[in-house]
């Protein structure tokens, strides 16, 4: 139980980190002029955020199943 939690938690801490990484990108490198402020909320919460959430939550579980294991 102790794994899955930190794993989730570590998931948590992912989606923050991919929310920023994703609107700092669109930010510097989007040429959209109208709704750029909208263009990168979204694609932080839908794309770039749950992409390093499942990243970190599959990397932590494993890494912390190799410890436990070995």
């Amino acid at each position: 139980m102790k794994i899955l939690g930190l794993s989730v938690l570590t998931g948590v801490g992912g989606y923050a980190v991919g929310l920023a990484i994703g609107v700092l990108l669109i930010n510097l490198l989007s040429s959209n002029r109208y709704d750029k402020s909208m263009e990168a909320a979204m694609t932080g919460a839908f794309v770039t955020g749950p992409a390093i959430a499942l990243i970190s939550f599959i990397a932590m579980l494993v890494y912390l199943l190799m410890r436990k294991a070995g």
